[in-house]
């Protein structure tokens, strides 16, 4: 297997259409119904948290992190995380959590939110939320609701529902 030339870059507005190609590539029309993606309409995640990740000039992951309200303080959700199908497998799924948690870290969030595969994300400190800790607004797995504390301890403080920020 030959490396690839992978550059990650914060995710610029030219990026949009792109992006969404990708996910239609990725996850299909059903990505829509999925609670996350509904706790993300209409709020637009930070851009400065937000990652494209590019072999030569053709877009091949990309990461978003949306501003959240969860359990009465501040959180991030972060999702989706997507690579494209002929280019998985290569680390660039780790490459953008990575480069994702390290911006949360340095901008000073206290606590990422996720819903997605436990197994992958707990190398990344992913743990599954406690039932009744915070509730998201619609159905989801408990054991896909996953949360990493930046900061120590802020989950157990914690109480309610997760909402996006508007």
């Amino acid at each position: 297997m030959t490396s690839l030339p992978l550059t990650i870059r914060q995710e610029l507005p030219g990026d949009a259409a792109a992006i969404e190609r990708l996910h239609e590539r990725a996850f299909g029309p059903g990505r829509y119904a999925r609670t996350a993606t509904r706790l993300r309409e209409g709020a637009p995640h930070d851009p400065a948290l937000s990652f494209a990740s590019h072999v030569g000039t053709f877009l091949v992951g990309s990461v978003r992190v949306t501003p959240i309200v969860a359990g009465g303080g501040p959180g991030l959700m972060l999702g989706p995380l997507t690579v494209d199908p002929a280019f998985e497998g290569r680390g660039i799924g780790a490459a953008l959590m990575n480069t994702a948690i390290e911006a949360a870290r340095r901008h000073g969030h206290a606590l990422i939110l996720l819903v997605g595969d436990a197994p992958y994300y707990a190398r990344f400190g992913f743990r599954p939320v406690k039932p009744g800790h915070l509730v998201l607004p619609g159905p989801a797995d408990p054991a896909r609701f996953l949360a990493l504390e930046l900061e120590e301890g802020v989950l157990a403080q914690r109480r309610g529902p997760v909402a996006a920020l508007r």
